[in-house]
């Protein structure tokens, strides 16, 4: 299908340029699916004033020959996105777009979230990974099936890799492949932030679109570190609707703000938003209280990315280590809205 697309928008010619986008290259990316095809267009000149021509362009060819399809053009400009410049020697130069996933306390959901959002990215054809970095309880070898992953060490360039464990065309790295369960909580300070930062430069990562890096509940020294090795694009807050809850957000969206810090807020995901049994499917019941994290985004001007409620199949597919998104299609669509959100948004930041 990627062929047929291609063939498509050969047609639509830069003005400037008096070339196809295809031959001079503004085409990026191509991801379809059934019902979805999304299509990035890399543009070398910032403000290019023809690139909402050419997006109108590419969305018509596209909604005519698959009317039954949605279609999503995303614009990026000025040439590859800018990496920083690493202290050491470092793996993360192919990862286009990193997104921090961080709450204001523990037990809203936060790395299930990070989870199935990973999935998601992965169904709209992006190439993922996930930087598990929650030292206090890292969850995501549970939720991925790999808990009893053991990183080999390979030799590339001369230098040492750590090799990821991959699931579900995801790579995934922890710093639960390296310590006990029992030991989690004993990690601090300089151990921890040692032991992240060989995670960040040395593991193999490959050509990622997006690394998710599942930050610790809370704000504190591993969070500043781990913002100081990488050049974060945008920060997502997960949160339950409860009053508790989205009191302990507002330190979260203090510290990416924070002038020293100035990492943009894709936005606030309420997670837990509600209960509906399978036998009563109209029915809605607000255990943790009713819209208080998207109240929270509308007063502090920052955008509500959507709400997660509780469902079974999410809390079984963090049990037995397969990601809701992959296998239960409310559930995709859910996260599949919020996705296309942070991508939009992502994207914008790092212009």
């Amino acid at each position: 299908m990627e062929n047929e697309i291609k063939g498509l928008l050969a047609a639509v010619v830069h003005p400037e340029t008096g070339k196809d986008i295809v031959s001079d290259g503004f085409i990026e990316h191509i991801a379809s699916t059934a019902n979805k095809i999304t299509i990035v267009l890399r543009f070398a000149k910032t403000r290019d004033p023809f690139a909402g021509k050419i997006r109108k362009q590419v969305e018509t060819i596209l909604q005519e020959h698959f009317p039954q399809s949605e279609i999503l053009v995303v614009i990026k400009e000025g040439g590859q996105p800018p990496r920083p410049e690493p202290k050491t020697s470092t793996t993360t130069g192919g990862i286009a777009h990193i997104i921090a996933i961080a709450s204001g306390k523990g037990g809203v959901g936060k790395s299930t979230v990070t989870a199935n959002l990973a999935v998601a990215l992965r169904n709209m054809g992006f190439r993922v990974g996930i930087l598990d970095a929650d030292i206090y309880g890292p969850s995501q070898p549970k939720m991925f099936g790999v808990e009893g992953y053991l990183p080999d060490a390979v030799q590339e360039d001369g230098m040492d890799r750590i090799v990821p464990a991959e699931s579900m065309d995801i790579k995934l790295m922890s710093i639960g492949f390296f310590i006990k369960p029992t030991d989690a909580l004993l990690w601090r300070g300089a151990m921890a932030v040692n032991a992240l930062k060989q995670m960040i430069h040395q593991t193999q990562w490959g050509t990622l679109d997006f690394l998710l890096c599942d930050l610790p509940p809370g704000t504190g020294d591993i969070h500043l570190s781990i913002i100081g090795e990488l050049k974060i694009d945008s920060a997502v807050i997960v949160s339950t609707p409860q009053q508790v809850a989205v009191a302990d957000v507002v330190r979260g969206v203090e510290m990416f703000r924070n002038p020293n810090v100035d990492i943009p807020i894709a936005g606030i995901i309420e997670n837990m938003a509600w209960f509906t049994p399978e036998e009563l499917p109209d029915n809605r019941y607000y255990l943790f209280g009713k819209g208080g994290a998207q109240r929270f985004a509308k007063e502090n001007d920052i955008n509500f990315l959507g709400e997660i409620p509780i469902v079974q199949s999410i809390m079984d597919g963090s049990e037995e280590g397969r990601p809701a998104v992959g296998i239960d299609t409310r559930v995709e669509q859910w996260y599949r809205n919020i996705a296309e959100q942070i991508v939009e948004k992502t994207v914008k930041s790092s212009r």
